[in-house]
């Protein structure tokens, strides 16, 4: 039985701060994750339209009975089990989005008594705050390991979004550091029944997502990578999430140095090139030991690799040759093509204008035949 705090505001704000560990939020190098206002972890998540939106990320109960060796909740944490009923979760995140604090709901929980009570509670939760309450908004939900199918059928017609955590590129890599889950009929399964409702159109909202953890099963992020892009492939994943192991004390890696955030935001940089730039797998440059650079990002490391493709001219090249330019991005190579329909662009201010980072951008580009580069002496 679930123990129930007497505060539920206390108890909230204890399991706001455990759900940051759950780090599919996570905002790269740039935007540490930080702590919001009066106690809570609120996000400021990015939603399936691109734009963002303060999520609260919170767990229905702490304390997990599991034993996965990055998590501070694995086998009962450091702290008291705590957990909210799920009337009370759905109330206090009412209060929080009528004080216009918050925008939607990222729920998951540790698991308490067993996968399938646990994911019943945070079904609860979710169905209080629809059929009661009426609310309409954004709930994620997380599908725990080893629930029924059935239940992650009532999860798609409860939330907008669903996700199941891979955490490990492989099998073999899961049982490393989560060996009481089982890859195949834990993660896999309930994944290829989402994705299955999305191709038949029985879950047509946005999707589902995953997280991987980087750097905990002693994984390459070439192996990381080859996951993310067979899951985007087969899976019709809506997005993979990476989050840089930050070892807790208390845990099996508590020992372990942390993993330089920027090894997350390469990966993240890679995810964007395969979903949004046309890049296959194999045209990412990695080190023989399967590794991404720190210091220089994937797109530069292409184009150094192909100097035949450069410099491109910026008046006349297609879309697709325009996204593989370093510093110019879908949305910026559309404007520049929007652009050109009225005019020739021979400045270099005319990238800046385009949103394109252009000293970047610069090197490999022509402005109606003369180097861009060189502009940049006089800018």
């Amino acid at each position: 039985m679930v123990r129930v705090a007497p505060s539920a505001q206390t108890t909230l704000e204890a399991l706001t701060q455990a759900a940051r560990h759950d780090l599919s939020c996570a905002c790269g190098p740039s935007q540490p994750r930080k702590q919001g206002e009066n106690g809570l972890w609120i996000y400021p998540a990015a939603l399936p339209s691109g734009q963002r939106a303060p999520m609260l990320k919170v767990l229905q109960a702490s304390g997990c009975e599991r034993s996965c060796s990055y998590c501070v909740q694995r086998c009962g944490g450091q702290g008291p089990a705590l957990a909210l009923r799920p009337e009370q979760l759905a109330s206090a995140f009412l209060d929080l989005h009528r004080q216009g604090r918050v925008f939607g709901l990222f729920l998951s929980s540790a698991i308490r008594g067993t996968a399938v009570a646990t994911m019943d509670r945070m079904l609860g939760t979710a169905e209080l705050l629809r059929s009661r309450h009426a609310f309409r908004g954004y709930i994620h939900l997380k599908i725990i390991p080893g629930s029924r199918s059935d239940q992650i059928d009532r999860a798609m017609r409860l939330a907008t979004r669903v996700s199941v955590n891979m955490e490990a590129p492989s099998a073999r890599h899961l049982a490393r550091i989560a060996p009481g889950k089982d890859f195949e009929t834990q993660i896999l399964a309930p994944m290829r029944q989402v994705a299955q409702a999305v191709g038949e159109g029985r879950f047509a909202r946005a999707g589902q997502t995953t997280q991987l953890v980087v750097g905990a099963a002693e994984e390459t992020d070439r192996e990381v990578a080859g996951a993310a892009a067979w899951a985007y492939r087969e899976l019709k994943m809506a997005r993979v999430y990476y989050s840089a192991l930050q070892p807790v004390p208390g845990t099996p890696l508590a020992d372990r140095p942390p993993v330089p955030f920027v090894r997350e935001h390469r990966l993240y940089q890679v995810d964007f090139l395969l979903r949004k730039y046309g890049f296959a797998l194999d045209e990412i440059e990695f080190d023989p030991r399967g590794a991404l650079s720190l210091d220089v990002d994937p797109k530069s490391a292409w184009a150094r690799r192909h100097p035949e493709r450069f410099p491109v001219e910026i008046n006349t090249a297609p879309l697709a040759e325009l996204v593989r330019v370093p510093g110019i991005g879908p949305h910026s190579a559309e404007s520049i093509v929007k652009m050109r329909r009225t005019q020739r662009l021979r400045e270099v201010a005319a990238l800046r204008a385009a949103g394109a980072s252009w000293r970047v951008a610069s090197p490999f580009v022509l402005l109606d035949g003369r180097p861009a580069e060189r502009q940049l002496r006089w800018w």
